[in-house]
């Protein structure tokens, strides 16, 4: 999540490069045609490049504005994470009846678990899809080196030894869906304490409604996760914005040429700003669709998860507490 004012034009433009290089390509070779042949035929009237143009603004619009939707929708899950964890720790603090003081006390393990799950959740969530960009696209591994994310450089087993006991760890590793197989323990462990006492019939309940909010969190961030933007709508507006970037040239020299024959040169820096411009709506629409995936645009999953552990550390009366996680460059992961 870009935590400025706005992004910098440094920062930007030389994320759309590429997309300046295309359009300067595109524009003068036809315009170049033109003037040195007399060509008329690539002139193209205004009409059909703006009816294009109009076809290709509603469709980036549509796309993305449910983009949008979608990345909105995560921070609304994210947030009701956030929600549900705090009422996870004062369960475990008001609800367990018992005096046990030990290193890795009752309320100590339900609430380190707690931890493991959103750790293991987000290592899940930051999966590489087929669908997704993050890696694929040149332009968004250069701009890779403005920040890191977390759960790309560290190892999964390195962030759940400090919460889980060795035992639980190993087995917890040896799962498909980590985060699944922490809320099954946990509901597991509460069957337990239930069993002997440590936790009332009715509060019992309560704190199994709790689990299955989390696994609704859960799943819903696992539907974002593996359900791409339908590719129809992703295909044609990349269709139709290129379509219009090709026919841009072709319907400027059309125009300036009525301003005499030198005149037609100015079709390439109008073509390039107008292109540009829909390219990186393009652009801009498929850094969003997936909102998990490492983008700078992301959830800030990690700081959120670093906010929780705080809140139920704080809980428990622990004082060496983490520090919370700071945006790098102004990007928060």
């Amino acid at each position: 999540m870009h935590t400025g004012t706005h992004y910098k034009l440094s920062e930007f433009i030389p994320w759309t490069w590429s997309k300046i290089g295309f359009m300067l390509l595109v524009s003068s070779i036809p315009t170049a045609i033109y003037y040195g042949t007399g060509w008329k035929w690539l002139a193209v009237p205004w009409v059909p490049v703006a009816l294009v143009g109009t076809a290709a603004a509603f469709v980036a619009g549509f796309r993305n504005t449910q983009t949008y939707n979608r990345l909105w929708e995560a921070r609304q899950i994210w947030g009701a994470i956030i929600n549900c964890s705090r009422t996870w720790g004062i369960m475990v603090m008001d609800f367990v009846r018992t005096e046990d003081t030990t290193e890795m006390g009752l309320r100590k393990t339900l609430l380190y678990r707690h931890f493991a799950w959103l750790a293991a959740l987000r290592f899940q969530l930051r999966e590489t899809r087929g669908w997704e960009h993050i890696k694929t696209k040149s332009y968004n591994r250069r701009y890779l080196k403005h920040y890191q994310v977390p759960e790309w450089d560290t190892q999964l087993k390195e962030l759940l030894q400090p919460y889980l006991s060795e035992s639980e760890c190993n087995a917890i590793l040896k799962k498909k869906n980590r985060a699944t197989q922490l809320i099954a323990a946990q509901s597991a462990q509460l069957r337990q304490l239930n069993e002997a006492g440590s936790i009332s019939d009715l509060n019992y309940v309560e704190m199994e409604r709790l689990l299955k909010d989390l696994y609704d969190q859960q799943g819903k961030c696992e539907r974002i996760k593996n359900f791409p933007y339908p590719r129809q709508f992703a295909s044609i507006n990349l269709y139709f914005v290129y379509l219009l970037t090709l026919l841009l040239p072709l319907g400027f020299i059309s125009e300036f040429s009525k301003l005499g024959p030198g005149f037609v040169w100015l079709a390439i820096p109008f073509s390039v700003l107008v292109g540009w411009i829909f390219l990186v709506l393009e652009q801009v629409g498929e850094s969003t669709e997936n909102p998990f995936e490492g983008g700078a645009n992301d959830i800030p999953m990690t700081s959120m998860s670093r906010t929780i552990e705080i809140d139920l550390r704080e809980m428990l009366g622990e004082e060496n507490l983490p520090e919370p996680i700071v945006p790098v460059n102004n990007i928060l992961m």
